[in-house]
């Protein structure tokens, strides 16, 4: 499976993956009662790092799955509205 991605969208999600195990690393340390709050300022700036450098991945193209019921039901509605009466007019 090819990865095209940037180099800094797969830095950012590494630091996300990163920031995520210091903060289970924070966890780990409340459960202990021994709260390091290191761990989590770490896994803010890391997490916060990541999703920076994450929001420049290009938007994935739309997909096409529901094609058909577009053009199916699209014709329709244009069709509809141009030949009818109104249903108080006789003609």
């Amino acid at each position: 499976m090819e990865n095209e991605d940037p180099l800094i969208v797969r830095v950012g999600t590494f630091f996300m993956v990163v920031g995520a195990g210091a903060f289970l690393l924070f966890v780990m340390s409340d459960i202990a009662e021994q709260v390091d709050f290191d761990y989590l300022f770490i896994a803010m700036l890391l997490i916060g790092i990541g999703w920076t450098f994450r929001r420049k991945k290009a938007p994935p193209p739309p997909a096409d799955r529901f094609s058909w019921v577009k053009g199916r039901f699209g014709k329709n509605k244009k069709g509809k509205g141009g030949n009818t009466l109104p249903p108080n007019e006789e003609t």
